[in-house]
């Protein structure tokens, strides 16, 4: 089954890749890339410390946004190209006639479109880092970036004239060649390119290189290759233009998930927000004992009046979607020895919480800066929660405004945005082939 699958995948990989509109979709993204640090000036931004600033924040946000969407046609239009076409021209049935499983043709397919798209989506990537090398040219006085130009347009020339010599003199497939060329020699200058100034003196490799923004890329990366196992899916039953409509769908409603789903999937209503927080004695560090106390300073006064004696729970999610704090149950008249986090002392945006009870609440921390104040529990909708879960989120994979606000993305965080994309990839696979399985291809 193995030797099956990557067989039906390498044959799809060169299928995808001598398609037209794969090399000619690669070249927009680039194009596009390149006027973007012309037409992304005049931004009015402010400079700050993070990788990038002023106008080529809004450099990135356009590139990155470009990068997406053409991701998302190529992901559609190469997985009708190698799935629905040929269930319509009925060439599926050579490859079902072998025998081979059905679950075997859409693994393969799917690893076959996948290798292709990535392949695409490393050099549309590398575009956007050559923009982003080059900067935009916000005034008149500002000079081109001579070594990405010559390294940039010089990757590409030398792949379009090479794919186009062997085209003409050994009928060589013009697009396969010139994509994998790009492939092959874009990184490459891209490489060179950060070994030297815009002044043309040698530098270390990681003085222009931005590894935050690396990192979002392939966030970005990961969020492409759900959308793949979208139009896989998708383009078992339906044709080519019904398979762009429903990635395009797949691609808004996960944009827009959070706000349809997530904000009914938890409900709560924060009342404050912390700005400061500190314990009012150093055994009290960790707010983990009885009787220990802390001091918070609200950012504003609270949305409603907290009194002394309120039982509050706090989390970094405004919706309370995770909290630091347990579900518990407050004190009450009756039970007035239940563990609780209770207001003592209330005095407009200074507040003193203290662990009230006759045993501590078991907090994963301490109050925090940043933290949302609740005074009641968060509430789960399981049919919403679950509707949120399936369908896929692509503000996970949108790293951009870590990167613009000069937070440090973790290691930890890409590869849970990795494991995410990965699971959800197989889900959208594993549709595909119970799709594909009743699916009449004589």
């Amino acid at each position: 089954m193995l030797r099956q699958i990557l067989s039906i995948a390498r044959n799809t990989l060169v299928e995808s890749l001598r398609q037209p509109l794969f090399f000619i979709l690669i070249m927009i993204c680039g194009m596009l890339q390149a006027f973007n640090t012309a037409s992304a000036s005049y931004s009015m931004g402010y400079s700050t410390t993070a990788e990038v600033s002023g106008d080529d924040k809004l450099l990135l946000d356009i590139g990155m946004a470009t990068v997406f969407v053409i991701g998302t046609l190529l992901a559609a239009f190469q997985a009708t190209s190698v799935v629905s076409r040929e269930i319509k021209d009925k060439t599926v049935l050579t490859v079902i006639a072998k025998p081979v499983e059905r679950p075997t043709v859409i693994v393969g397919k799917y690893l076959g479109v996948l290798g292709a798209i990535m392949l695409a989506v490393v050099v549309m990537i590398t575009f956007l880092l050559f923009g982003l090398r080059h900067e935009v040219l916000s005034t008149a006085a500002d000079e081109y970036d001579q070594p990405a130009l010559v390294f940039g347009l010089g990757a590409v020339s030398i792949s379009i004239v090479f794919a186009a010599f062997g085209n003409f003199f050994y009928g060589w497939s013009f697009p396969q060649i010139s994509t994998v060329g790009l492939g092959l020699l874009v990184p490459t200058g891209y490489a060179a390119t950060l070994l030297f100034s815009k002044e043309w003196e040698l530098q270390p490799i990681s003085t222009d290189f931005k590894p935050q923004v690396f990192v979002a890329c392939v966030s970005l990366a990961a969020a492409i290759m759900v959308l793949t196992s979208v139009a896989t899916a998708v383009s078992t039953r339906l044709g080519q233009v019904m398979t762009v409509v429903a990635c395009a769908g797949v691609f808004v409603l996960g944009l827009l998930s959070n706000h349809l789903l997530g904000r009914i999937a938890f409900e709560n209503d924060f009342v404050a927000v912390i700005r400061t927080a500190e314990p009012d004695a150093f055994r009290f560090t960790e707010f983990d004992s009885r009787s220990a106390r802390y001091s918070v300073e609200l950012v504003t006064f609270p949305e409603v009046s907290l009194e002394p004696g309120q039982a509050v729970w706090y989390g970094p999610d405004p919706t309370g979607f995770t909290m630091a704090v347990p579900e518990y149950e407050p004190q009450t008249e009756a039970d007035p020895g239940r563990p609780t986090i209770a207001i003592a002392e209330a005095d407009g945006t200074s507040l003193v919480l203290t662990q009230a009870g006759e045993s501590p609440v078991r907090v994963q921390r301490p109050p925090a800066p940043g933290d949302y104040i609740f005074l009641q529990p968060t509430s789960r909708n399981a049919a919403a929660m679950a509707a949120w879960a399936v369908v896929p989120n692509m503000h996970y994979f949108w790293l951009l405004d870590a990167v613009t606000q000069n937070r440090e993305i973790p290691p930890g965080h890409l590869l849970l945005v990795c494991l995410y994309s990965v699971a959800q990839s197989a889900v959208f696979v594993c549709l595909a082939v119970v799709l594909f399985q009743r699916r009449d291809v004589g």
